[in-house]
């Protein structure tokens, strides 16, 4: 299994931002443009582009849709989307519009007659984000934590055809200080599908920590605050992951 890196593009107001530990109060403005920041990505070699409609996360429907329609018919990259997502036509809107993956997140988890339905209709296209404190799943923009498990939620929407399930632990995003390499690994082994890291990456080490992780499912990271604060670049990281390939 190739190692994916997926720089970060948040997006609140129409700008790329940082939020620490999910905090809207607590924002740092990174780039006035989401598209030239998808650019310059690009450009240092990212595969893929992880694209975040905060302001749709808070919302509960798309708000930066159009945007983000915008950068995935003009990169020459695949991009996945988050944030807001809560109908069928708000997906379909986004892979007609050259969304190679849309993540599913309060919906999975407060819907899953309708997750499932979507699962079986749009398969690998869609991804399940799990927003976790404490191995608990959180909903609506990180605001709300339920009593529902990662592990017993991801268990239940593989039978129903989910093949890529993105984990985020919240006490670590936007943080530096790590990834969660065990529960991340954790939910991989268990399912059996693969796994996308996300939160807490700082350095290099802890991308290629995480890269070791392939075997059991751990198939890419989602990179942010690392990035734009400089601790690496991405050429930098897309060198390394060749370079154990």
């Amino acid at each position: 299994m190739r190692f994916t890196i997926y720089p970060a593009i948040d997006i609140r107001g129409g700008k790329c931002v940082r939020l620490f530990q999910g905090d809207y109060a607590q924002e740092t403005v990174y780039a006035d443009s989401p598209l030239e920041m998808a650019r310059q990505w690009v450009a240092q070699g990212a595969s893929w582009l992880h694209l975040v409609d905060l302001d749709g996360a808070k919302e509960g429907q798309p708000v930066n849709g159009e945007l983000i329609k915008e950068i995935a018919r003009t990169v020459p990259v695949p991009v996945q989307v988050g944030g807001g997502i809560r109908t069928e036509g708000q997906i379909a809107g986004y892979l007609e519009a050259g969304v190679a993956r849309v993540i599913l997140g309060t919906a999975a988890i407060e819907d899953e007659p309708f997750t499932e339905r979507i699962l079986r209709r749009y398969g690998s296209s869609v991804a399940i984000g799990l927003d976790c404190r404490n191995g608990m799943v959180a909903t609506r923009g990180w605001l709300t934590t339920t009593d529902v498990s990662a592990v017993e939620l991801a268990k239940r929407l593989v039978s129903y055809g989910a093949e890529t399930f993105i984990y985020t632990d919240i006490a670590r995003d936007g943080t530096l200080t790590g990834p969660n390499v065990e529960e991340i690994a954790g939910l991989a082994k268990a399912t059996g599908k693969s796994v996308i890291a996300s939160g807490g990456v700082s350095a290099l080490d802890d991308l290629l920590t995480l890269a070791a992780c392939t075997a059991d499912g751990v198939s890419g990271a989602i990179v942010g605050k690392a990035l734009y604060t400089g601790a690496f670049t991405l050429a930098e990281a897309v060198s390394r992951m060749e370079e154990r390939e």
